[in-house]
């Protein structure tokens, strides 16, 4: 497959992405407004996505050692303090967090600060495994009001957060971090794919038996539909676990998933939100394209010469995608990838989130040699 437009796009990220950096200082961004970034830093520091700024900055600055993108990457994580010391904001979402800021400051100084930052987020995660269902937990309750309602939940996203505990595992010589993770991936491995190879969004456990009572709905449009988010976050995150453990189930996992994903990408190669959604109307999800091309790249590397070309053209084919069609390469413009949707049955839709500018630069880095790898 012809690939001279990959170095042409990452030339134009590093132009725009310079201009936003340097206007967007003092922001931990989640979405625009008009074109210009918001800052959850400011109005909700313990938003599950404000480590995603942090990352773009580390990889930004892995490939050019602009000042800027370290100014940026270290005031993200100081301001992550905050939600360090707020149980109610500490979930399972550690990871997301903690893993493109003080993980990957500390992977590429050795800083010491930002080490303790993040044992201090994988030891909270720890402690959210419930072991009797053998699954970490997803939420706290939402309003703060601890009644146990949310106490049996998990969420496919967790396998994201998972290289947060073998992180910790290398880091300290404790194989406890290992047998968490490891136990938790093998319970979404039973309960959240289906036969079909498509992953369930959301699971309810008896938080005291730990028996499995049934799946919900959650981002995509109902029960028993095909998230595409969730999808991809199964692709990237079951490889994951096998690149950390050497687990040959988990490669095979990620596969599964990856081979429903390819089968249903449309002749767009533009992702909607959900795979079974009705035709109309069309919601789109950036997000799960650009996810699901860094886990189907990573992927890529693990299987079979002779398979390699399936999942490394499916990726190819949805970046360029979103290069051509979903990409907003105006300087002037904060975001970079549009059309990102956070829920089918939310009241707004197909607007700028920052993992989809996270995850496209993944991409991008990945297929030009230039990543940091932080998962």
């Amino acid at each position: 497959m012809e690939r001279e437009w990959i170095s042409e796009v990452y030339e134009k990220i590093l132009a725009k992405e310079k201009k936003v950096a340097e206007r967007s200082r003092n922001k931990i961004p989640y979405t625009t407004k008009d074109g210009v970034f918001d800052d959850r830093g400011k109005t909700e520091i313990c938003w599950w996505t404000n480590g995603f700024w942090g990352g773009m900055m580390w990889q930004l600055y892995h490939a050019t050692k602009e000042p800027v993108y370290l100014e940026n990457a270290l005031r993200t994580e100081i301001k992550l303090d905050e939600n360090l010391m707020n149980r109610q904001g500490m979930d399972h979402d550690s990871g997301f967090k903690w893993l493109p800021t003080a993980v990957a400051h500390y992977r590429l100084t050795g800083d010491m600060a930002s080490r303790n930052r993040a044992l201090l987020a994988a030891d909270n995660l720890a402690s959210r495994f419930n072991p009797v269902g053998k699954f970490i937990r997803a939420w706290n309750n939402w309003d703060g009001n601890e009644d146990g309602s949310f106490a049996g939940r998990a969420i496919i996203d967790c396998m994201m957060n998972l290289p947060l505990l073998y992180w910790a595992g290398d880091e300290l010589h404790d194989p406890k971090f290992y047998h968490i993770a490891k136990m938790h991936a093998d319970t979404a491995m039973k309960h959240f794919i289906r036969e079909d190879g498509s992953a369930k969004h959301i699971i309810e456990f008896d938080a005291e038996t730990g028996a499995y009572l049934h799946s919900v709905g959650g981002q995509g449009y109902g029960h028993g539909s095909s998230w595409t988010r969730g999808q991809a976050w199964a692709v990237y995150g079951f490889i994951l676990s096998s690149i950390h453990t050497k687990e040959e189930r988990y490669l095979a996992t990620s596969k599964r998933v990856a081979d429903y994903f390819i089968a249903n990408i449309p002749a767009s190669k533009l992702i909607p939100v959900d795979f079974r959604q009705p035709g109309t109307p069309a919601y789109e999800d950036s997000t799960a394209a650009a996810i699901a091309s860094c886990g189907l790249l990573e992927l890529a590397k693990y299987v079979p010469e002779n398979e390699k070309s399936k999942y490394e053209d499916a990726a190819l084919e949805m970046l360029r995608a979103l290069a051509e069609k979903r990409c907003n390469w105006d300087e002037n413009v904060d975001n970079l990838v549009e059309k990102c949707t956070a829920a089918y049955h939310d009241a707004e839709h197909e607007f700028s989130i920052i993992y989809g500018d996270y995850y496209f630069i993944e991409a991008i880095w990945k297929l030009m040699g230039k990543e940091f790898f932080i998962w």
